[in-house]
C-alpha cells in the first residue's frame, strides 16, 4: 500500500507563497514519478507540475510555468511544490499523485496510480 501523506496548505494573499509538501515511504520515492494535481470547485482535476525518480526531468503546466517549482529531497522522501506568486485563480485542493516508472510528460490524472488525500489551498484577492 502506497501511502502519500501532504501537508503545507492554506490560506495566503495574492502575490504570496505557499509551499506543499508530499512524503511517502523510500520505495516509493526512488522508483515512481510523482507529481502535482489541483482541482477547483466544480472542475476538473488539472495537472500541475511532476519529477522523475531522481529529479532529473520535470514538466510543468502551463499554469504553473514560471511560478511554481517541484522539487524533491531524497533524505526526507518528499516532494516539494513551492508556489510563488500567487493568484486567486489557483485556490483548489491540491493533490500529490505517484505513477510507477517513468514519464514526467503524463499529465492526465488516470495515468497516476496513486493519490493523497489533498490540501487545501485558498488564495485571497
Amino acid at each position: 500500500q502506497v501511502q502519500l501523506v501532504e501537508s503545507g496548505g492554506g490560506l495566503v494573499q495574492t502575490g504570496g507563497s505557499l509551499r506543499l509538501s508530499c512524503t511517502t515511504s523510500r520505495v516509493t520515492f526512488i522508483t515512481y514519478t510523482m507529481a502535482w494535481f489541483r482541482q477547483a470547485p466544480g472542475k476538473e482535476r488539472d495537472f500541475v507540475a511532476a519529477i522523475s525518480w531522481n529529479g532529473g526531468s520535470t514538466n510543468y503546466a502551463d499554469s504553473a510555468k514560471d511560478r511554481f517549482n517541484i522539487s524533491r529531497d531524497k533524505a526526507k522522501n518528499t516532494v516539494f511544490l513551492q508556489m510563488n506568486s500567487l493568484k486567486p485563480e489557483d485556490t483548489a485542493v491540491y493533490y500529490c499523485a505517484a505513477r510507477r516508472g517513468a514519464g514526467t510528460w503524463r499529465s492526465n490524472k488516470s495515468e497516476y496510480d496513486y493519490w493523497g488525500q489533498g490540501t487545501q489551498v485558498t488564495v485571497s484577492s
